[in-house]
């Protein structure tokens, strides 16, 4: 089983910061793709950033030069540092794990944290 726990979010103003962290816990598979997601007004949730085991790495047009995205890998934790935040930044975002062959955006992910809030105003 994969387990996905999520640190940070919550308020934060209007071209503010905050990171969020995800520890990943795996006793069965060897995930080797991760990324992050956010789900907002739209009720969709979109890919926003994604790492893979070679630290390659690669950002949605929506967050590039805001955000970055890294991973710490002794602790098995992926960040999202986020800057210059706007209110349309205003969702839930999830991380998310998974073992593929081509790690990108458009990657099938198959385990995702529970969400946290993230609130700019």
């Amino acid at each position: 089983d994969v387990q996905l726990v999520e640190s940070g979010g919550g308020s934060v103003q209007d071209g503010g910061s905050l990171t969020l962290s995800c520890r990943i816990v795996s006793d069965t598979i060897d995930t080797n793709c991760w990324a992050w997601f956010r789900r907002g007004t739209r009720n969709e949730r979109e890919p926003i950033a994604w790492i893979d085991s070679d630290d390659r790495s690669g950002l949605a047009d929506s967050v590039e030069g805001r955000f970055s995205i890294s991973r710490r890998s002794a602790d098995h934790t992926l960040d999202l540092r986020t800057s210059s935040l706007k209110p349309e930044d205003t969702a839930e975002y999830f991380c998310a794990a998974s073992r593929r062959t081509l790690c990108g955006l458009r990657a099938l992910f198959l385990y995702f944290s529970q969400g946290t809030q993230v609130t700019v105003s």
